[in-house]
Formats: structure tokens, C-alpha cells, sequence
């Protein structure tokens, strides 16, 4: 009898080779980003960092050029990575690329960690009062259950 093999991509087995960290400008998704960066770091793995920009449904956003607005807030995200990561180049060095996605942030970075084939997601607190009530994306992420979920305060 010839045992049957499956050739399927097994998670952790050697460490995570994809971290990705959710950015949304706050501040503890910046901490979010630079604890991630630390873990990809020392496991030798590639940071994504992901930016969601969100939708507004039509006429929400009362004629502001919505799409002009997160664009902005993702090449200003890009701008303050680039410069952190040429101040500490001498001191350590990590693999990035950046990421940005449309949508919800809960369903941009299912997205993001789906198609990036992320072993690990990383994401700050919520700070918002709110979500104590609706939950949190990161509290979503976790009942997820797809890949090991860090929140950072």
C-alpha cells in the first residue's frame, strides 16, 4: 500500500516567513508596525505592512475627494516608514514592502493576509470607546482563527 502525500503549504513550521502589520496612521498601529518589525527581524521574515484605505458609501463623504484623502494618508504612511528605516539601516535591517488595500480594515487585511500568505498578523488597540460595543478589528482577527494574531497596546 503507497501512502498518499499532500505537497500543501504547512504553516510555522520553520518560523513565520510573512508578518503582516495593519497601518492606519494611529498610534498604536505605529507601535504595531515597529513590534512587528522586530519579530520579522529576528525571524528573518518578511514585513508587510498594510494600509486599508477605506470606502465611504456614495454621498457620504459630501463631495470631499475621499479616494484623494487616503491616498494621501498612504504615501505619507510610506514617507514616515522610508525615513524610519534609513535611520536605523545601520542598526538593523528588515525586509518590507508595503501594502495598501480597499475597504473595511477587517476585511482589507483577511485580504491582505490571504493573498500575502501571511503566518502572523500583527495590529494595534483599538482607540476607539466604540468598539467595546462592536468589537474590535483585532478581536475580529482573532475569532477569525486563521493565523496567530498579536495585538499591541
Amino acid at each position: 500500500m503507497t501512502a498518499q502525500h499532500s505537497h500543501q503549504f504547512e504553516r510555522g513550521t520553520d518560523g513565520p516567513k510573512v508578518i503582516v502589520a495593519g497601518l492606519d496612521g494611529s498610534e498604536s498601529s505605529m507601535r504595531a508596525a515597529a513590534y512587528a518589525a522586530g519579530l520579522a527581524r529576528r525571524q528573518r521574515a518578511l514585513l508587510a505592512l498594510v494600509y486599508v484605505q477605506p470606502v465611504l458609501p456614495a454621498g457620504a463623504a459630501l463631495g470631499a475627494p475621499v479616494g484623494d484623502a487616503t491616498g494621501e494618508v498612504a504615501e505619507g504612511l510610506v514617507s514616515e516608514i522610508r525615513a524610519g528605516t534609513e535611520r536605523l539601516k545601520d542598526i538593523w535591517d528588515v525586509r518590507w514592502e508595503f501594502h495598501t488595500f480597499r475597504g473595511d480594515p477587517y476585511n482589507g487585511l483577511v485580504t491582505a493576509a490571504d493573498e500575502l500568505k501571511a503566518d502572523a498578523v500583527v495590529v494595534g488597540a483599538s482607540e476607539s470607546a466604540g468598539h467595546r460595543f462592536i468589537g474590535s478589528v483585532a478581536v475580529r482577527l482573532v475569532k477569525a482563527g486563521r493565523w496567530p494574531v498579536t495585538v499591541v497596546p
